[in-house]
């Protein structure tokens, strides 16, 4: 499971890097992230959850994970 948790967090760390590489590139990269995080944030709220387990705590897990994820790169926006 260690190494499981190990693979995701670096994951997220070159998936975060990719997104700060793109928004440097953009004229206004405040703006591109404030953006593309409300657009990953609103599929996240709309997508449907299958399987085990309470949706409900998948989605704020989900949720959780993507503010800390964009946490890296801006703060939160007051939502």
């Amino acid at each position: 499971m260690d190494e499981l948790n190990g693979r995701v967090i670096a994951l997220q760390i070159l998936i975060t890097g990719l997104i700060a590489q793109v928004a440097s590139e953009k004229r206004d990269p405040v703006g591109f992230l404030t953006g593309f995080r409300d657009e990953v944030r609103a599929v996240v709220a709309g997508v449907r959850i299958a399987g085990g387990g309470d949706a409900a705590d998948v989605r704020a897990t989900a949720l959780s994970t993507l503010d800390e994820l964009f946490s890296l790169l801006k703060p939160p926006s007051g939502d």
